[in-house]
């Protein structure tokens, strides 16, 4: 990618859509079109004092494309309805499904490398595995309409005879990071826990409801967002064989895991409470998430990621402590 090039960011006013801005800013690339509803003021300091020549709202992309043909060089569409607690399958097809698809049309009609957000939600209960044989996806089968949404595009992705010059669908597993004050419910558990210590002193972790995880054994990848920014670029930019990549750390790490680590570097003795996990979610609740990596290191990316202690500790120590956004 050239500095002058031309780059949309779809999602650009969420959590890694404005944390990927901020991080090409610093490349140098400040010819970004970013796509989002840029209503929600609970992002307003997201995107601002990032560099970029145009905001569009997500509903208008399509028009503002056709104004100006031939300017965008490179897609990353991350934007995407994130609610997993959401059961409203129409709202999912909206816009992670059909809205998808009409980026991808366009990519292939304009000759555009595309890079998109899946999600680990596609794997639902882990029963194929974690590896990204795109073979099995069409076997997987998520928990909930997010995963689903997620998963159609996936498939249909691989179905399409024209595609995108260069295109990867990532599925991020546990990103935590800056820019997800305003996520709310789905905002990631080392930033509730670190209000949850904050407010009471203590950190609630869900009780196991599976008689083979203890109490806060449950595990998860947690992937540090400033390295999915890193392999987001990387991709883009090295441009190795189009497909469906995971994007996690590819070392899964228990809930009490990241309790510790908060208070330890808090310098805290620390207090766990174990709470019933909510009934909505229950049903539908991952036990062990882990990425396998092996196809990106096959590809050539041979970064090491941030261990769970090292991420907190820039998050702590550059964010949460501070407030402050990246």
């Amino acid at each position: 990618m050239e500095k002058n090039e031309v780059i949309a960011i779809t999602g650009a006013a969420g959590f890694i859509g404005s944390c990927l801005t901020a991080y090409l800013n610093e490349l140098g690339f400040e010819q970004l079109v970013l796509v989002d509803d840029f209503s929600d003021q609970r992002k307003v300091h997201n995107f601002q004092g990032k560099k970029y020549l145009h905001k569009v709202h997500r509903d208008q992309f399509a028009d503002w494309c056709k104004a100006h043909p031939d300017q965008i060089r490179y897609i990353f569409h991350l934007g995407a309805r994130t609610d997993t607690t959401d059961p409203d399958f129409e709202i999912f097809r909206k816009l992670n499904l059909e809205y998808s698809k009409d980026i991808w049309e366009y990519c292939v009609d304009r000759n555009i490398p595309l890079i998109y957000a899946s999600s680990a939600a596609t794997y639902g209960n882990g029963g194929h595995g974690y590896t990204e044989e795109e073979n099995l996806i069409p076997e997987l089968k998520p928990l909930n309409a997010y995963g689903i949404s997620k998963n159609d595009f996936d498939i249909w992705a691989l179905e399409q005879k024209h595609q995108p010059p260069f295109w990867a669908g990532f599925k991020f597993f546990n990103v935590y990071g800056p820019n997800e004050y305003h996520k709310g419910r789905m905002a990631s558990v080392v930033f509730h826990a670190y209000q949850q210590i904050k407010e009471r002193g203590s950190i609630r972790l869900f009780r196991s409801h599976n008689p083979g995880y203890k109490d806060g054994a449950q595990l998860r990848d947690f992937v540090y967002v400033k390295d999915v920014l890193q392999v987001l670029t990387w991709t883009m930019e090295q441009q190795p064989a189009s497909g469906i990549y995971n994007l996690g750390t590819g070392q899964a790490r228990t809930f009490n895991d990241l309790a510790r680590s908060l208070f330890d570097q808090l310098h805290l003795a620390g207090k766990i409470d174990y709470i019933d996990t909510p009934a909505d979610i229950r049903d539908n609740y991952q036990y062990y998430t882990q990425a396998d990596m092996g196809k990106l290191r096959e590809a050539g990316y041979d970064k090491a990621f941030h261990s769970l202690e090292e991420g907190i500790g820039d998050y702590l120590k550059y964010y949460l402590e501070q407030a402050s956004y990246y």
